[in-house]
């Protein structure tokens, strides 16, 4: 994190270059595509930056595993990793295009990443940008990201961006003049909290404002979470930028200004330092109609100048030396394949897997994500040099081997987007074909950014990138069934960004294996293969709920949390939050606190905010197999009025285990966890009146019936 002492260097400078500029010249540079001020030596800067999950949208970089697919790692060292490289990759391309000459679009230093959005319900199409569903974990992936994009430096790597600030997770189809309403209590503890994190153990750069509007104001022009929030209580001292053309919905769809000169003055106002679009090309009439003051703008100036100071712009940093030869190097490459294994979630298997390759003779790869590249990506995505589909993964795992590979693509993967053909459906006799020359059938269904992701960027047939129901496409349901006729064992690879309903392959033991592959990455094919081999053992975590249907949601434009994921949930999960399978059998045997209740207590009365209780963990691997797992520690308040419905993930530790190994881990509990907010949104100490939960998956009873282990609880007192 940049010092205080850093940061006011960088301020001071920016004061006295801001000094210089007229107001004509300040306007200019609050635009995402800020001009060049020739007379005193400022170069033109793009500020619109990518990097979801590695550099994007500026030409070859390594592609690491979609965002939701880091979360199910449930590893917060290896995200800040992932982020290091990334970052490394962004600074590298910077150096060499800015040699070039080049400063346009997304090849500058300003990353709007992480997006730490609650993926609230499953339709929703960006939720595969986020990092799931729970605001703890949420907030360890975040602060991760952040930490790994900026560095610990004197200069930021490169900065980092907070968005999309705040309660903002659907529909995508309305967001451009939607009213998400929630209470004070949802809120602060639900739809904040990563924000928070991100801001106060951080010390992000940049956060971004939302299209929509919460609880009656436009989230780019917010004085609650603008200026009582984020820069009031928090302290937040970076900049501010709108979403792209988010300010023009004001006057256009939010109608909550009358032209674009008071739209540019109330989002200045309320702290909104840079314009992703173009209302703010009216800032200089608006300053001229005394809608705004000379100081709001200067304001704003100083506080993007102080950014472009800390990322070193106008002075030699320890990353100038940075070389193009980073970008893709076999390094990142290895991580991003590492990251694709740990990624990938276990969640059924009869003993299927891992396949034994003495075991075969002809293996069938079937399905429309079987060979994509678009399945591998996701969204907000890079360029790779080379992809490995799961049909070139596989290939090359059996290159060696006396194994015939069939593939066949089964089925488009969204037929009605195929309207030229008379037959969507004419490669499913092939796959049949295939399937009975072969000892086993390995699946690949799902999705691709075509399907789920940003409105405008999608092409299903509403066009906002947001699912109707949890069902896959009609035209892979006709290939599943026909193949399930066919009667060979299935391993289904589902690489979708989202929760879908598998009941079909929980429930049919034709399925003899399911995974959750998320998107994977360039490096997928080869990670997937890894898994299916028994190179790797899968360690994933779901970090968002399977439901089994959408019925026993609330509606997806009601943003109350009550039904909602793991922690407010009335009924049973298909599969839940939290859980995923080894090829071990791994199980927590024991836990305590490091200190007594007495002195818990003590030191929680004492400090709540920052009270902070070591865990000592001893887990076990019971089965013959090497493994990672992930122990996860939940907390259930069994007195407040105002705890959650169910109970909440407070801590977590990957962990690697030999075949028969034990081992004592340790985890810390924050203090936080054991406070609750009330009806006001005020964090506030609980009971006192605790149980806590070790164990491999949370405490509910779908949980601990797939795992076959009931989690070890300690309770405590206190009051």
């Amino acid at each position: 994190m940049i010092s205080r002492k850093l940061r006011e260097e960088a301020r001071a400078k920016a004061v006295e270059l801001v000094g210089k500029m007229t107001v004509e010249e300040m306007v200019t540079q609050l635009r995402y595509d800020a001009e060049a001020i020739e007379r005193l030596n400022i170069p033109e800067y793009n500020w619109w930056g990518e990097a979801l999950h590695g550099t994007a949208r500026a030409g070859a970089a390594t592609v690491f595993p979609q965002s939701i697919g880091l979360a199910a790692c449930f590893d917060d060292e290896l995200i800040e990793r992932v982020f290091e490289a990334a970052s490394t990759e962004s600074r590298a391309k910077y150096n060499a295009m800015s040699k070039e000459g080049d400063r346009d679009i997304y090849k500058g230093l300003t990353m709007w990443t992480p997006n730490v959005n609650i993926f609230r319900d499953p339709r929703w199409g960006r939720g595969q940008e986020t990092y799931g569903e729970d605001p703890y974990l949420t907030s360890r992936m975040g602060v991760a990201c952040v930490k790994g994009l900026q560095g610990d430096g004197e200069h930021y790597r490169t900065a980092a961006c907070a968005k999309h600030f705040a309660v903002h997770s659907g529909p995508e189809a309305v967001r451009h003049h939607f009213d998400a309403k929630c209470n004070q209590k949802d809120l602060h503890e639900t739809y904040l909290p990563a924000f928070e994190a991100c801001v106060k153990e951080a010390g992000v750069e940049a956060v971004m404002g939302a299209y929509n509007r919460t609880n009656g104001e436009p989230c780019c022009g917010h004085e609650e979470l603008m200026v009582k929030i984020l820069r009031g209580d928090w302290g937040f001292e970076g900049h501010y930028v709108s979403d792209c053309w988010a300010i023009r919905d004001f006057h256009e769809n939010h109608m909550v200004t009358k032209n674009p000169r008071e739209s540019a003055a109330l989002a200045l106002s309320k702290g909104c330092d840079v314009n992703c679009g173009c209302t703010y090309l009216c800032m200089l009439q608006a300053y001229k109609e005394k809608l705004i003051t000379k100081k709001e703008i200067e304001t704003a100036a100083i506080r993007l100048f102080t950014a472009r100071y800390l990322m070193g712009m106008f002075e030699p940093t320890e990353y100038d030396e940075l070389g193009y030869e980073s970008v893709e190097c076999r390094e990142h490459l290895a991580l991003s394949r590492e990251a694709a294994a740990k990624s990938a979630v276990l969640l059924k298997n009869d003993g299927l897997l891992p396949l034994k390759k003495e075991d075969l003779k002809a293996i069938a790869v079937i399905g429309p994500n079987a060979s994509s590249r678009a399945a591998l990506a996701g969204n907000y995505h890079g360029t790779a040099s080379r992809y490995w589909t799961v049909t070139e993964g596989i290939m090359d795992a059996v290159k060696d081997e006396e194994i015939r590979v069939y593939y066949s693509e089964g089925c488009h993967l969204f037929k009605d987007r195929i309207e030229h053909l008379a037959q969507p459906n004419d490669r499913v006799s092939e796959a049949m074909a295939i399937a009975r020359l072969s000892d086993v059938v390995v699946l690949c269904v799902g999705l691709d950014e075509t399907l789920e992701g940003e409105e405008g960027d999608t092409g299903n047939s509403y066009a906002s990138g947001d699912k109707n129901d949890l069902l896959l496409p009609e035209s892979q349901r006709i290939l599943i069934d026909a193949l399930v006729k066919v009667g060979k064992p299935i391993v289904l690879l589902n690489m979708t960004g989202s929760a879908m309903d598998l009941s079909f392959a929980r429930d049919n033991e034709v399925f003899g294996a399911v995974i959750q592959t998320w998107y994977p990455g360039a490096q997928g094919g080869l990670a997937l293969a890894d898994i299916l081999f028994g190179k790797v053992s899968p360690s994933g975590k779901l970090p968002v709920t399977f439901y089994e249907t959408t019925e026993e949601l609330p509606d997806f434009e009601d943003y109350a949390m009550k039904g909602r994921t793991y922690r407010y949930m009335e009924t049973k999960a298909q599969y839940p939050f939290g859980f995923g399978l080894t090829y071990s059998d791994v199980a927590v045997e024991d836990a305590s606190f490091v200190i007594d209740p007495q002195e818990m207590a003590k030191a929680f009365a004492a400090d709540p905010e920052n009270a902070g209780f070591e865990l000592k963990v001893k887990v076990r691997n019971l089965g013959d197999t090497a493994t990672d797992d992930v122990v996860q520690i939940y907390v259930k308040d069994l007195e407040s009025e105002f705890a959650v419905r169910n109970h909440s993930l407070c801590a977590f530790k990957r962990v690697t285990l030999s075949a028969g190994e034990t081992k004592e881990v340790s985890l810390k509990v924050n203090g936080k966890a054991l406070m609750v907010y009330n009806n006001d949104g005020k964090r506030i100490p609980g009971s006192g009146q605790y149980v806590f939960y070790a164990g491999t998956s949370q405490p509910d009873e779908v949980s601990v019936k797939l795992t076959g282990h009931e989690p070890v609880q300690i309770r405590v007192s206190l009051a």
